[in-house]
């Protein structure tokens, strides 16, 4: 096996825990890592100010694949290492087309999150996860009609996402929107929502331009994740691995199995294949 200098993190099901926290035991992990010599880059589908305070402060986190691969941001000087964002003409005619359905949709652009206000309002009706209903509130502004803001605004977006409680339904868009409509990705992070992205726009992407970037063969890379939005990243890595807690489709496509966010499973992970263990 390649030496490690990458490891590339998901952060919900995979860093953090189920109450949302980085574990001492994961943070430890992360420390030895760092000073290793390895670049640490948490991978997530938020934009970088809403990644948890905890792990914005590690000193050595400068870099990080936001927002499903929309972006690489390095937040050491605030550049842009790869933007992939979806047109605004093409979002505000996706939006239409959800609109009438039982659902609510948000998205990111300039690294914020907007949503028309009645949306916002009735979150608590279609976001019941405690966790998820406090990032929507904080990390949202409320705008009279996003439609119609994307539009004055003007340029590109980086994600959109929905949540709805109809599960058929969300069966149903996560098979149809991709058909519908060229150029996206549809991906899920969560139990009942489903996010947007250019098709240009996924963790493995962004994990190739970074690599690329900083000058670290794909072979010397590592990936952690769960869900679905985090498949690109673990097969583009040289070494993915799968958390206990996983999808079945993520498990079966990465290269290791660790253990669950519950048990720690990152630091069990970087301890037997990233610090050279095993």
């Amino acid at each position: 096996m390649s030496k490690i200098r990458l490891i590339a993190l998901d952060l919900d099901g995979t860093l953090l825990d189920s109450d949302k926290r980085l574990t001492p035991t994961c943070r430890e992990a992360l420390d030895r890592a760092a000073a290793a010599g390895i670049e640490i880059v948490p991978a997530t589908g938020r934009f970088f100010e809403g990644m948890p305070e905890a792990v914005r402060a590690l000193p050595y986190v400068r870099r990080a694949i936001t927002i499903n691969g929309a972006q690489v941001w390095d937040a050491s000087d605030g550049s842009v290492i790869y933007r992939a964002e979806i047109p605004c003409e093409r979002a505000v005619e996706i939006l239409r087309y959800l609109d009438g359905r039982p659902l609510i949709y948000d998205c990111y652009a300039d690294n914020w999150g907007w949503m028309s206000r009645d949306m916002w309002e009735a979150c608590g009706d279609y976001v019941p996860d405690a966790h998820y209903f406090d990032m929507v509130r904080r990390l949202r502004t409320p705008v009279d009609d996003l439609k119609r803001f994307l539009l004055e605004r003007g340029g590109g977006v980086q994600k959109l996402q929905l949540f709805t409680r109809d599960m058929p339904l969300r069966a149903r868009l996560l098979r149809e929107l991709g058909q519908r409509f060229e150029g996206i990705a549809v991906s899920t992070s969560v139990v009942n929502n489903i996010e947007i992205n250019s098709a240009s726009a996924h963790k493995g992407a962004a994990l190739r331009a970074l690599a690329a970037h900083l000058g670290i063969p794909l072979p010397q890379t590592a990936a952690f994740g769960d869900g679905m939005n985090d498949l690109s990243m673990i097969e583009t890595a040289g070494l993915g691995i799968a958390m206990g807690n996983a999808a079945p489709e993520v498990k079966a496509r990465a290269k290791r199995v660790t253990g669950d966010c519950d048990s720690d499973g990152v630091a069990r992970g970087i301890e037997r294949w990233c610090l050279g263990a095993e």
